[in-house]
């Protein structure tokens, strides 16, 4: 069937809600396997993320994580090139930070956070442009080179923390403690002003603005720049954009340089705004929730901010679940990978009763 039997709007908001619908729906007869009450686990799930301040602190941080590399899979999307090195890439955009937060001195927090996102933007963009290379030039599938590209990340990463940058009183795999001065501003910080009250003990800081921009320059890139018209075409039909005289090159190059720059930029939310060092799981492996965030929210910018929420709630809210009660914290994977297989694989499943019902109201009409 056509993708055009379907409004777009339908498309856009009850294919990715009814997965998610059935994906919940699974998740609850798993814990209702494991002997607990789905009900009181879904209440203590919205409680504890959404219940408080303290909550959507911690929902609110981890969202920019996954704001950041679900972007970083979606513009990589939109030319059909699947990057799954958002793991690799954010690695290496927090060593960006690192080095610029340890050996220059700054003044204020707000030209450190500037220096930040363009030593993380870098940091990322460089080590995506070698699997980009490889895509461009020697026709190596981007899938293969970046999961590569991720193990080889991890190892330098460990190496540089272990050996390089790890203070020498100190036993863990990390590097010192940046200055206060360079502490970024929290969410309570800003609401105050504006006679809001807001929790200071969750981690939600200025980079969420940071993020929440950056998903109106994407989409101000694809939709109303030649750039990004030639990324889309790209994406629609290799041999009609090369005909178009598009160079394939070019855009697997800019794309892939940009996907990579946004996983790095992440690395300045979990490690400025974080435990204010860099440690070996800062990533928390947001580069690959970010392929489910892009799934969720089709790509589009505007669609990855409400994808975003979602997962930092599944992670704030698994979090509270496990403590409060006997579900392991491993159920919030499960829930993630429900997700992931109905929004992705499983989509047709949806999408073709669905196209199938409004073509029959098409027709009674």
């Amino acid at each position: 069937m056509s993708a055009r039997a379907m409004p777009r709007w339908a498309d856009v908001t009850l294919v990715p809600l009814i997965s998610l619908i059935l994906a919940f729906g699974l998740s609850a007869l798993v814990i209702l396997a494991i002997g607990e009450d789905p009900v009181r686990a879904t209440q203590l799930m919205v409680t504890g993320a959404l219940g408080s301040s303290y909550g959507w602190g911690y929902t609110l941080y981890y969202t920019t994580n996954f704001l950041f590399t679900g972007l970083a899979v979606s513009i990589a999307f939109q030319a059909r090139l699947f990057n799954i090195g958002g793991e690799g890439q954010a690695m290496l955009g927090g060593l960006g930070v690192a080095m610029v937060a340890l050996f220059i001195p700054w003044p204020n927090w707000w030209l450190a956070l500037i220096a930040a996102i363009a030593a993380a933007g870098l940091a990322g963009a460089a080590w995506a442009a070698i699997p980009a290379w490889l895509q461009a030039r020697r026709g190596s599938h981007i899938v293969i080179t970046t999961i590569m590209f991720n193990f080889i990340a991890f190892s330098l990463l460990n190496y540089i923390l272990s050996h390089v940058l790890r203070p020498p009183t100190s036993m863990d795999p990390a590097t010192a403690r940046f200055d206060n001065t360079l502490r970024l501003p929290r969410l309570a910080d800003v609401l105050e002003p504006l006679g809001i009250e807001f929790s200071r003990s969750g981690p939600a800081n200025v980079t969420l603005f940071v993020a929440l921009a950056a998903c109106v320059l994407v989409w101000a890139l694809l939709w109303r720049t030649r750039l990004g018209f030639e990324i889309r075409a790209f994406g629609e039909s290799h041999p009609a954009a090369h005909y178009a005289g598009i160079s394939g090159v070019k855009i697997v190059m800019v794309v892939m340089l940009i996907s990579g720059a946004l996983a790095g930029m992440m690395a300045v939310n979990s490690v400025m705004g974080g435990p204010q060092r860099l440690v070996m799981n800062a990533v928390e492996g947001a580069g690959f929730i970010g392929i489910a965030v892009a799934l969720m929210g089709r790509s589009h910018p505007i669609g990855i901010i409400p994808a975003a929420l979602l997962f930092g709630f599944l992670f704030q809210g698994g979090s509270e679940l496990a403590i409060e009660t006997r579900i392991p914290r491993e159920m919030i994977v499960i829930i993630q990978a429900l997700v992931i297989m109905f929004t992705g694989a499983l989509d047709n499943m949806v999408r073709r009763p669905l196209e199938a019902l409004f073509l029959a109201f098409r027709g009674r009409a």
